[in-house]
């Protein structure tokens, strides 16, 4: 069926187009049993105002918008994105906010849309995330003016509010751990090099591997699949000199990574040390269970939910807001480097 229109609801109740509109406005100029007329019918035939023309008239869209791009198959396995996506939901809804999200292919595909729905009036804000080096967005986001919040940081971006936690402070209680174990060779999966938590992460290794006097230390970058994770795995640990320890920007790539040390016979934590930059349950289930930096993510969606409503709210308002550095959660994939208690990963 077609949408019905204001037209529609004047035929089905009998009366004009202007009474209709008075009436789903909130107007004066129709008796109160008029308007209850109006609003059953409007409410039987499920009318639903349209967006453009709720912007015209100066309302609001009642929801905010994400894009991310990045693989759609990468993301569906990803426990980080799915407590994210539902502690924004969560902080959203609290406050009849939808949530509008679409997964495109790349950066340039993802501003195309910034400018549709900001043309259509569908959304009311957005949430900016992985954010990238000389990220061109903040520019578009701030010449079409409606509020938007980052998720990432330290700092603003632009003239854009962010929401965030200290990757390289994060980084850097991994590494130091790994060092009082006694590891000196320590490698890292990186994500995708364009983003600027990867750099900081990936800079944060290098400046303690100067600091700790380690022998090793190396950062690849990934998509952050499993696919990935496992084969950079895969090639670390057939070098003459492999690392004693590894640190992966994803559970999922660790996980992946735990397989691959199994299938190779290399056992975990006894010749292998393995940390995840995030944890999830996949992390807990696994055995070993992995050593991992632990934040409540749902928490995290809801606090970037509640930055983009103050902003909408009030422009003026908005300001950055630090969350607490992920804590290190130590679990049986970690141990000296030749003197944990071998435990073959299954």
């Amino acid at each position: 069926m077609s949408r019905p229109t204001i037209a529609d609801i004047a035929r089905r109740a009998g009366v004009s187009k202007g009474a209709v509109s008075f009436a789903l406005n909130g107007r004066p100029g129709v008796s109160e049993t008029t308007r209850e007329r109006i609003l059953q019918v409007a409410e039987e035939m499920n009318w639903r105002p349209h967006s453009a023309a709720r912007a015209l008239g100066g309302a609001r869209a009642g929801a905010v918008g994400l894009v991310l791009a990045r693989p759609a198959r990468t993301i569906g396995v990803e426990p980080f994105f799915a407590q994210l996506l539902s502690g924004l939901q969560a902080g959203l809804s609290a406050h009849a906010v939808a949530l509008q999200l679409m997964v495109v292919e790349d950066t340039a595909a993802e501003v195309e849309v910034y400018r549709r729905w900001a043309s259509e009036h569908r959304v009311d804000g957005f949430i900016l995330v992985d954010l990238q080096l000389r990220d061109p967005r903040i520019e578009v986001l701030e010449e079409l003016g409606l509020p938007s919040v980052v998720l990432g940081g330290p700092g603003r971006h632009g003239t854009l509010p962010s929401v965030w936690a200290d990757d390289r402070e994060a980084m850097l209680s991994i590494v130091d751990y790994l060092a009082a174990l006694g590891h000196r060779r320590i490698a890292h999966l990186a994500g995708l090099p364009a983003f600027q938590h990867t750099q900081r992460r990936i800079r944060a290794l290098r400046d303690a591997s100067r600091r700790l006097g380690l022998e090793d230390a190396v950062s690849v970058p990934t998509d952050f699949s499993d696919a990935e994770g496992a084969a950079a795995t895969r090639t670390l640990l057939t070098r003459a000199r492999r690392p004693t320890a590894i640190v992966y920007d994803s559970d999922v790539m660790a996980v992946a990574g735990l397989g691959v040390a199994a299938e190779m016979g290399v056992s975990v934590p006894g010749e292998l040390s393995i940390v995840s930059f995030d944890d999830s349950v996949l992390a807990r289930i696994v055995h070993p269970a992995l050593t991992a930096l632990s934040r409540d993510t749902f928490a995290l969606g809801e606090q970037v939910a509640g930055a983009l409503l103050r902003a909408v709210a009030d422009p003026s308002s908005a300001e950055d807001l630090k969350t607490p550095t992920p804590r290190l959660t130590v679990r049986e994939s970690t141990a000296p480097p030749g003197l944990g208690r071998p435990t073959k990963s299954v």
